[in-house]
């Protein structure tokens, strides 16, 4: 992904992100799973990319006065993307290896499995669940929800999906309903809520519906019945 340098922390944040961990990730320090610096690695990429004099003009730190050269700002955020999405696993102060088969649990491959597609997960016994945010949150109207899916802990699947993204507040557990077979069933609540006119297609993330937990049980219970 192709960024125009600016001296500014929005920049610092995208190249990051986009340019200096995607090439981190690439490395055969990193992909060889021994352990290596998060941010000697990161400078690489970023003297790469940018100039001895690009790197070192000072951008105003956040909620400060401080200035902090480009170069250090960059390095933070892409550190600060790898911890929150988990990216690497933290072996001490500065030092990290990369995730391993080893490293990623059983329900973890079956989730992943199942938002691929697989159709034996697909069969899988496991749960629909709907959350909201408290400030979305309606008593007596419809409001938005998220529904998913999954084979594992519910409140582990919620806590993941929402950890390291823009969420501004702790999700709330609407409701989880054990089903057969998790994924057609997904599905199939899916299309019921999309047939309504209920599927709020233009937000951040995707499976959010304008519905309400009992709107969603009660379609539960119809294809269980069917």
């Amino acid at each position: 992904m192709e960024i125009q340098f600016n001296p500014s922390r929005s920049f610092c944040y995208q190249f990051g992100r986009y340019t200096v961990l995607a090439e981190v990730l690439q490395m055969l320090e990193v992909t060889s799973g021994h352990e290596f610096r998060l941010t000697e690695l990161a400078q690489r990429v970023i003297d790469k990319y940018l100039s001895p004099e690009q790197q070192q003009i000072k951008v105003k730190k956040a909620q400060s006065d401080r200035l902090e050269p480009i170069h250090s700002i960059v390095k933070f955020f892409v550190s600060f993307i790898a911890k929150e999405q988990e990216t690497f696993i933290r072996i001490g102060e500065g030092v990290y290896r990369s995730r391993t088969a080893d490293d990623i649990s059983d329900v973890e491959l079956e989730d992943a499995a199942l938002a691929d597609g697989d159709e034996d997960t697909a069969e899988f016994e496991g749960w629909i669940y709907a959350f909201s945010f408290p400030a979305l949150v309606r008593s007596n109207e419809a409001f938005p929800i998220k529904i998913g899916k999954t084979i594992g802990s519910v409140e582990e699947r919620v806590q993941r999906q929402c950890k390291g993204s823009a969420a501004f507040d702790n999700p709330i557990i609407l409701g989880k309903w054990q089903v057969k077979r998790v994924g057609p069933t997904e599905l199939a609540a899916h299309n019921v809520l999309k047939a309504r006119g209920k599927w709020r297609e233009n937000v951040p993330g995707v499976e959010w519906f304008n519905t309400t937990a009992l709107e969603v049980k009660t379609i539960l219970d119809f294809v269980a019945s069917s």
